[in-house]
């Protein structure tokens, strides 16, 4: 059923243009930065984004820009493990884990998951109740439940990913917020 509904769900956000998802991109940052959550965090955990995921690059850069400090992760495939870098510049992102673009800094620095003011994290759809459908690979359902303190978790996504339902278990957490182009789901 996941596996039905993920593929579903990144085929429709396949199919929209171009030109289309950059103004879809536009609005999501906008609506981003200013949630009270994302103006009062101080250190925020991105993801680079991928294919037709909603565009993070630029996000990330303006985030540097006003004072924020980023971090990035890595994925260690030998652990089955995301790993936290800040980053000073897009420009030490290079293609890691199939293709995405990760942290890649000889001296690097490696941030705590608990040193995170605030979460951006990608999924490939989501639900009204806050439910997150991944990629499969369970990297970051791995890592949210290493988590000790609540940290808040917003999600970034085009209308078009918001499912009705999407099938969960006990063990998985559930984002706070999503981010569309056209409103912001606070979960209660």
């Amino acid at each position: 059923m996941k596996k039905r509904l993920r593929k579903e769900i990144i085929e429709k956000r396949n199919s929209l243009p171009l030109f289309e998802r950059k103004k879809k991109d536009l609005r999501i940052m906008k609506k981003l930065f200013t949630l009270p959550e994302f103006k009062k965090a101080h250190t925020l955990l991105f993801y680079a984004s991928f294919r037709t995921e909603v565009n993070t690059i630029d996000m990330i850069k303006e985030s540097l820009k006003i004072g924020k400090r980023v971090v990035l992760p890595k994925v260690d495939k030998d652990r089955h493990r995301l790993n936290l870098y800040e980053i000073k510049d897009t420009g030490e992102l290079i293609p890691g884990y199939s293709g995405i673009p990760e942290p890649f800094l000889p001296d690097a620095k490696f941030v705590n998951v608990n040193d995170i003011d605030l979460m951006i994290i990608p999924g490939t759809g989501f639900d009204y109740s806050g439910n997150r459908l991944g990629y499969g690979a369970g990297y970051y359902d791995a890592f949210l439940s290493d988590m000790h303190e609540k940290i808040p978790l917003i999600a970034l996504a085009y209308e078009e990913q918001l499912v009705q339902s999407i099938p969960s278990e006990l063990h998985d957490i559930k984002v706070d917020i999503i981010v569309t182009d056209k409103q912001v789901i606070k979960i209660q």
